[in-house]
């Protein structure tokens, strides 16, 4: 049996994101044929912590068996083994200290560091959540700046931190150095030296927002940022951020409930069909779902992700892709879409 991450602090942070409300949310639009003067409708699914190594399995053979990519926002202590714990040094925090954890062994990390590779191969994209998953809403740039640091060495010397460089494949040293460019706040907590942060680390977006609905990414300086939506869910329609999370405290109250497990699957699986049939019928704005590496409620969430991605991703005119492939995508629409001067 998988065993379930704890996410210390969720109240503080992410449960107060699960009651956010949303007056006038638009009227889910009835579904209509695709046209081809429509752009694409992206679907964009990413997937928090990427430690379990059971669910990267899982994680890619459900990749393969829909025809999607995933965008993977790795924490970095899971590239150690808890008995090297103290290696890592957190701003304002404890040296050793990780809300996560690290991973159990040099074995798991090995496992892991192969899964990273597999997926990149697979055309999936990695990007960071930082390390130790705290609420850095109050950190300057600076300690956002030293979380990157330590978050890309880590990475880019993981094979020979656990004593396996002969076994670290051709090119992980550049994939490392140079094909990070997204990140996501742990707790959605992005307080004001994040940005700065970012573009200085050489990030190309942030997938730390939170939308009213579906929304476009919004320019800041030479970072492109994403908000996952509230959506509509439930009998009421009561809008929940398209996150597993927060549906599984809307559900029941961050309380692992098994035998209501398909219950809470049917109602996750409907609000992800009215939100995509929304945009789909609509305005082809991006749908971005929201995942962490823990199956909560027996798997009920996962169940319906897999479901709707099996119906959805195959479908005229739409793409789910990870948030490098579709921000390609809305340049290149953009591009075409501007009159020739």
């Amino acid at each position: 049996m998988l065993s379930l991450l704890r996410l210390p602090s969720a109240s503080k942070s992410l449960a107060c994101l699960l009651t956010a409300t949303a007056a006038g949310m638009p009227a889910l639009a009835a579904n209509e044929p695709a046209s081809p003067q429509k752009p694409r409708q992206l679907v964009i699914v990413s997937f928090d912590g990427a430690h379990d190594n059971l669910l990267w399995e899982k994680s890619r053979a459900m990749a393969k068996r829909t025809g999607a990519h995933f965008t993977y926002f790795l924490s970095c202590t899971f590239l150690f083994p808890k008995a090297e714990r103290a290696g890592y040094q957190a701003p304002h925090e404890k040296r050793g200290r990780s809300n996560v954890g690290f991973a159990p062994d040099r074995e798991d990390v090995l496992l892991r560091l192969g899964e990273i590779w597999l997926a990149r191969l697979e055309g999936h994209e990695i990007g960071s959540h930082a390390c130790g998953h705290f609420d850095g809403g109050k950190w300057s740039a600076a300690d956002w700046t030293a979380e990157f640091a330590f978050f890309r060495k880590s990475l880019e010397n993981g094979w020979k931190n656990i004593g396996a460089g002969e076994r670290e494949p051709a090119g992980w040293a550049d994939f490392a150095q140079s094909a990070i460019k997204g990140f996501r706040a742990p707790y959605l907590s992005a307080g004001p030296g994040l940005v700065k942060a970012l573009e200085d680390g050489g990030f190309t977006y942030d997938a730390s927002l939170v939308s009213n609905g579906p929304a476009m990414p919004v320019t800041s300086g030479g970072l492109r940022r994403f908000a996952l939506p509230l959506i509509p869910e439930g009998p009421a329609k009561r809008p929940v951020i398209a996150m597993d999370y927060n549906l599984f405290v809307r559900h029941s109250k961050g309380k692992e409930t098994p035998q209501e497990s398909a219950a809470f699957e049917e109602r996750t699986l409907a609000a992800f069909r009215s939100a995509f049939e929304a945009q789909y019928a609509g305005e082809r704005i991006p749908l971005q779902l929201g995942f962490h590496f823990v199956e909560m409620n027996a798997g009920a969430y996962w169940r319906a992700l897999d479901r709707f991605l099996a119906e959805t991703c195959k479908r005229e005119q739409v793409a789910c892709v990870s948030y490098a492939e579709a921000l390609d995508i809305l340049d290149s629409e953009e591009k075409t879409a501007k009159p020739a001067l």
